[in-house]
């Protein structure tokens, strides 16, 4: 795919996400790897409404040189790129039910999104808690970094999920069912749930990983 399939595929993308209420206003932001640096939503620009000529454009070291200037969480992604290779694009959105959970005081740091069903462990998997952090301060990344790319997706406390992907599309439908797994979490919530298991996860991640290569 060339620099501007990939740009208006970002937009495409992008609306779909908006337009079903996976992202509200300028929140959210999207980034995708290219041959020679990145591709990102520009800094507080709505996802319904990207330009593909205006998406942002950084060079290999993360030099903004081209198009609007990018995403202030910027951070989030290169920490991502940086310690999971492989990584071709990321999503971070603050959808309602996955920002909900993120707000629980008794959430289980280690493993925020109940593997409810198999899709979630296959294409998220376990997701950890990222601690409070203001938005637009890079110790999230930072954080994120800890985990030494261990996790495809992490939480952050009172704000949202981030996503990441061998490609654009993996990195959204990621995000997508990160979000339906949460809403499915807070309907669930009180009452006695039969979550998979052991030798099921396992199975899961083995035929996951199979796929990926």
């Amino acid at each position: 795919m060339t620099e501007q399939e990939l740009r208006e595929e970002l937009v495409r993308l992008a609306r779909s996400l908006y337009e079903r209420g996976f992202s509200v206003g300028s929140a959210g932001n999207i980034s995708v790897a290219l041959p020679d640096g990145w591709l990102m939503t520009p800094t507080n620009s709505c996802l319904g409404f990207l330009e593909a000529d205006r998406i942002s454009r950084l060079d290999r070291d993360w030099n903004h040189v081209g198009g609007d200037r990018p995403s202030k969480e910027v951070f989030l992604h290169r920490a991502f790129y940086e310690t999971r290779p492989g990584t071709g694009a990321v999503v971070h959105l603050h959808s309602t039910h996955a920002t909900a959970l993120s707000c629980l005081e008794d959430l289980d740091p280690e493993d925020t999104i109940p593997p409810l069903t198999p899709y979630v462990v296959m294409r998220v998997g376990r997701v950890p808690l990222i601690p409070y952090v203001i938005p637009g301060d890079p110790a999230s990344g930072e954080l994120i970094r800890g985990l030494e790319g261990r996790h495809p997706a992490v939480l952050l406390a009172n704000h949202g999920p981030v996503v990441s992907g061998r490609d654009l599309r993996s990195a959204v439908y990621a995000a997508e069912e990160l979000e339906e797994t949460a809403k499915l979490a807070v309907l669930l919530a009180g009452r006695k749930v039969r979550l998979l298991k052991g030798a099921d996860i396992e199975a899961l991640e083995a035929r996951y990983a199979a796929a990926m290569r």
